[in-house]
């Protein structure tokens, strides 16, 4: 993806941000899920079919979102936009910054301690409504991501430096479900060849076609405000020189209003180029404009 790309749908997005014609306030409190590190609607490390916004069939919607994550040896941050129109359409955009350990700086001889990545994400709703219809609302989007240099990955031995992940999600809230709390999940499929997102560039040694991971959230809304859970996301083999490990996290969700959203989660990310024991904090912040 060329910065002309990132510039011209950051522009889009900007002017779809601040225009006055929106509106989004058809859905309730909540419905809107979060912010996902690639920059879709959902939960934090994984999409959902929901949309990022409260636009119902005649609105919509606009929202950004910061999310840091701290573990162990490592920091990855991602900011970005996200509109949605009329309940069927989502598009958003990311910046990750994956900041590297002093090791790993000094044994490339690396110029920057930084890796970043752009994502394109495109997402449109097939059929369903995750709170009022019977069966699970049904999502399909695409995920295209570019690394601002390819070194590291090159030096890992990834193939690519940029890609494109498939993903078909599905969500649903049972009202009343857990104790007469409401519960909340979703399972999504993606098609990939992203070495740690993307962050470790496409394919490698070991594998250089697409795999199906699975991703899974769930969540209890304690009261229309809070919600607690828990997230997983599967990840791919491809590098024959570092290991990949799923991701794990545990989390809990503030929503004061349809203004913002604030989640902190405990993540548990494996072994990431050679670190063992990814362990830490994930903190994220979602604005809604509407």
């Amino acid at each position: 993806m060329s910065s002309k790309v990132v510039k011209a749908t950051a522009a889009g997005c900007v002017i779809f941000l601040a225009s006055p014609s929106m509106a989004a306030e058809g859905k309730i409190l909540a419905t809107a899920g979060l912010s996902q590190l690639e920059g879709s609607g959902g939960g934090g490390l994984t999409p959902w079919a929901t949309l990022a916004g409260y636009d119902s069939r005649d609105e919509t919607a606009a929202s950004f979102f910061m999310t840091d994550v701290n573990v162990s040896d490592y920091r990855l941050s991602s900011i970005g936009v996200a509109t949605s129109f009329y309940d069927r359409v989502e598009l958003s955009l990311a910046q990750q910054t994956f900041v590297l350990p002093a090791s790993l700086i000094t044994g490339l001889s690396l110029s920057s301690e930084q890796i970043k990545q752009d994502v394109v994400g495109v997402k449109v709703r097939l059929y369903g409504d995750a709170v009022y219809s019977a069966y699970p609302q049904v999502s399909v989007g695409l995920q295209h991501k570019q690394l601002d240099s390819d070194f590291v990955a090159s030096y890992l031995g990834a193939k690519d430096d940029s890609g494109t992940d498939l993903y078909a999600s599905a969500t649903k809230v049972h009202l009343g479900a857990v104790a007469g709390y409401n519960l909340v999940w979703n399972v999504t499929a993606r098609a990939t060849k992203a070495n740690e997102m993307g962050l470790l560039g496409f394919g490698g040694p070991d594998n250089n076609d697409y795999q199906i991971m699975m991703e899974g959230s769930v969540g209890v809304l304690l009261s229309p405000n809070w919600v607690v859970g828990m997230e997983y996301r599967q990840k791919p083999s491809n590098l024959s020189s570092v290991e990949e490990d799923n991701w794990t996290d545990v989390f809990v969700s503030y929503m004061p209003n349809k203004s913002v959203n604030i989640t902190t989660a405990y993540v548990d990310l494996g072994t990431v180029a050679t670190k063992k024991d990814q362990k830490g904090v994930y903190l994220s912040m979602t604005g809604y404009l509407w």
